[in-house]
């Protein structure tokens, strides 16, 4: 049986989780009878709460799923952590057999489910759409695999790879519907990075569940910056301090490498503050140091000729004299966003 259209709906399902699951993965769940028919489905809601397979399960009996097939793309889990085990659910549910995108790349499960599911005479069926269910969970594997934060830039530019005008003009460079797509991406990760340069010039919301500003000699405090409206709002500045009235701001000192805060420890910092996934939008200059930390980029580009040298570059880091010094990444899907279009990249690695 092909079980392909199955997953398709299990990576789906898993979608509607982006921005709730971290740190755990996005997982959907199908369940089918013993006649191979359709009969619940379930995905990883929100972090702490149920996983997939016990979202679908539980909606049915046992005597219903009997004999029957379940689709998950990740590997079932073995263990006991927010919830109980979904292999010894399944097991209970007395499912035949166990279709599976990807082996779980949490050490503590790392084939354990799939083992205990053998074990109880359940077949399973493993690596259906497998690179599909690995880009779906690219933030887990990395978090998982390195003990890294996911980091992407997100950046918009005209046709000659200009972000704004010499004199910092820059609203709006793409259209409507880009703008919405920028919404849609936002909410996949956990927190929103920008430069004091950003929030200096641009004054933006950025509205979001964490705000990280990169503020080393702290100029955008005691001022009315919109971007202090948000829920939570990380500060990473040279020098200790503290703003008493503000309890949704936090202040870390942060060492300086060469006349600008150390992004090793930025980043490292933020995975000891348990955020998952960084999305940056900022300047040319951010971008650009940002970029050799970079696993993904969002690039959207206007169909506009700004045709100005004194422009401002989107990626503007450094001077080369050989084009073969230049970084490769490998595009990885074009988008139409009526009248622009969305480049969805990723560094290239040997």
């Amino acid at each position: 049986m092909n079980y392909e259209e199955y997953m398709k709906r299990c990576i789906f399902l898993a979608k509607q989780g982006e921005g709730k699951t971290a740190p755990n993965p996005l997982v959907g769940c199908v369940v089918l009878d013993k006649n191979n028919n359709v009969i619940s489905e379930g995905f990883h809601e929100k972090y702490g709460e149920n996983h997939a397979e016990r979202n679908a399960l539980v909606k049915l009996s046992p005597e219903e799923t009997r004999d029957g097939t379940l689709i998950v793309n990740l590997e079932p889990c073995s263990h006991y952590g927010k919830t109980p085990p979904c292999a010894d659910l399944i097991i209970k549910y007395r499912i035949k057999k166990v279709v599976i995108g990807m082996r779980d790349v949490n050490p503590v499960v790392a084939g354990n489910g799939i083992k205990k599911l053998k074990n109880a005479g359940i077949e399973v069926v493993e690596g259906v759409l497998e690179d599909e269910c690995k880009k779906l969970n690219e933030v887990f594997i990395k978090n998982m695999t390195e003990h890294k934060t996911f980091v992407a830039i997100k950046t918009a530019a005209t046709l000659d790879g200009k972000i704004a005008t010499h004199n910092g003009s820059s609203k709006w460079i793409t259209a409507e519907k880009a703008r919405e797509e920028v919404k849609n991406i936002r909410n996949r990760y956990d927190a929103l990075l920008t430069s004091s340069s950003t929030v200096i010039a641009d004054n933006p919301l950025m509205e979001h569940r964490c705000n990280i500003i990169l503020d080393r000699n702290l100029k955008t405090i005691n001022k009315e910056y919109k971007i202090y409206n948000n829920k939570r709002v990380i500060v990473f500045c040279e020098k200790e301090f503290q703003l008493p009235e503000k309890t949704n701001v936090e202040f870390i000192k942060t060492p300086v490498v060469n006349v600008n805060l150390d992004l090793d420890f930025v980043f490292n910092k933020l995975y000891e503050m348990k955020i998952m996934s960084v999305l940056i939008e900022a300047g040319g200059r951010l971008n650009g140091s940002a970029l050799k930390y970079s696993d993904k980029i969002y690039h959207f580009i206007a169909p506009k000729i700004l045709g100005d040298n004194n422009g401002r570059s989107c990626f503007d880091f450094r001077t080369v004299d050989d084009i073969n010094l230049s970084d490769n990444f490998r595009i990885e899907e074009v988008q139409k966003f009526e009248p622009d279009i969305m480049l969805t990249y990723y560094p290239f690695k040997i």
